[in-house]
């Protein structure tokens, strides 16, 4: 199942749901502070800075990302640049939250002609976290729940570890399943971790979180080389502690998973690598505050375990490869573009078999951004189309009868 092109329509609607929950959620004064702040953007700087580089600036002089964007993707991220910038992470967090994602999807299944969707889903709570009062939840994508799986997407969604939820991904996921089931897999599903947000709690808990949620798909999956690790930004860094963590088990080998796709890892939290760029809509400072305040300490900044770019030992980073090791998925404009160079070179470094994605002009988490923005369907799935391609390299599809649940 893979839906149109978000449209104008899509947009009035999506704004229509989230004003109730603002109010639901924000203080009024906090609220009418950050859309006055706003108004000189949307009013002033937003048309003239897009007017003058879209239209008065010649074409090799625009940003990389501006050279190729239509008018509604160079229009929304530039919207979003100034959001990620200056809009306080509570309100933020709205944008994103079940009680706004889930009834836009449901809207955009409705316009599609999709009373029900086509794939299943169900919300899966783990067990009460170890250190904390949190619970460990995720979201199972499902083609035949009653059947085992052939493979198991284990899923971290990003949005610098304080925003975000598996609900304004979920039309991402079920289009990635489709996919996946369209390339030979019998019964593919997607665990989604819902991971506590930043400042509801902080490391280890996320850790913990993402642990649990691995034995909980193993569990199901029985076989963790049928199980691919993948997120973004955010949720490709939980991915990348996760495997670090694994590999210091009494017997890491058992619990190997079979690859990794990674889009966009915020490999390394606070570092002067991480420099803003013209056409990136995330900003280094924004991510550097929200870095240490998952970190908790200036200490803990340099664990692997928080902050995976900080391993440089290759021994450990080869113990903790999947077997079949990883595929990486970035932007070239994009502001951790440096960083996760340094890191594939290491991996290759330390022997582990990497295979890279660099897209040429394109932002943070890409594949996610282009389903929602690009304007082909082919252009919309690129991304994933690309992930699933790799995955069936490495894991192959089973055509076979699988036992039940």
């Amino acid at each position: 199942m893979i839906l149109g092109q978000i449209s104008y329509l899509d947009c009035l609607v999506f704004l229509i749901v989230l004003a109730p929950q603002l109010l639901l959620h924000v203080n009024i004064i906090e609220l009418v502070l950050c859309v006055s702040k706003a108004l000189p953007f949307v009013f002033f700087q937003l048309p003239y800075q897009f007017c003058r580089e879209r239209y008065f600036t010649t074409k090799h002089q625009r940003s990389p990302f501006v050279q190729q964007a239509s008018f509604f993707q160079d229009l929304v991220i530039r919207i979003v640049r100034y959001a990620f910038a200056f809009i306080p992470v509570n309100i933020g967090r709205v944008f994103f939250s079940k009680g706004v994602a889930l009834p836009f999807l449901r809207f955009r299944l409705l316009r599609h002609g999709y009373i029900q969707a086509p794939l299943t889903w169900r919300e899966a709570v783990l067990r009460q976290n170890a250190s904390s009062k949190a619970k460990t939840m995720g979201l199972w994508v499902t083609v035949e729940e009653s059947e085992r799986p052939d493979l198991v997407i284990y899923y971290c969604h990003g949005g610098g570890f304080s925003m975000g939820s598996n609900y304004f991904y979920l039309e991402f996921l079920m289009a990635w399943l489709t996919l996946l089931r369209d390339a030979g897999y019998r019964n593919p599903a997607i665990f989604a971790l819902e991971y506590t947000l930043v400042p509801d709690e902080r490391y280890p808990v996320q850790l913990e979180q993402t642990v649990a949620g691995y034995d909980h798909v193993c569990s199901i999956v029985k076989d963790p080389s049928r199980i691919c690790l993948a997120g973004d930004s955010a949720g490709a860094t939980l991915q990348l502690s996760l495997l670090l963590q694994l590999s210091k088990s009494a017997d890491p080998g058992k619990r190997r998973p079979g690859f990794a796709t990674l889009i966009s890892p915020w490999a390394t939290l606070v570092t002067p690598k991480n420099r803003d760029t013209p056409s990136d809509y995330l900003n280094a400072d924004s991510l550097h505050m929200y870095g240490r305040q998952f970190a908790g300490t200036q200490a803990n900044l340099k664990d692997p375990l928080v902050s995976p770019g900080v391993c440089k030992d290759r021994d450990w980073w080869l113990r903790a490869s999947p077997s079949g090791g990883y595929c990486f998925m970035y932007g070239s404009e994009e502001v951790f573009g440096p960083e996760v160079r340094d890191l594939i070179a290491l991996l290759r470094r330390s022997g582990c078999a990497v295979r890279v994605r660099e897209e040429p002009g394109q932002v943070h988490a890409w594949p996610v951004v282009s389903l929602f923005l690009a304007d082909t369907q082919g252009e919309r799935t690129k991304g994933l189309r690309d992930l699933t391609k790799v995955i069936t390299q490495v894991i192959e599809p089973r055509m076979f009868l699988v036992d039940g649940l």
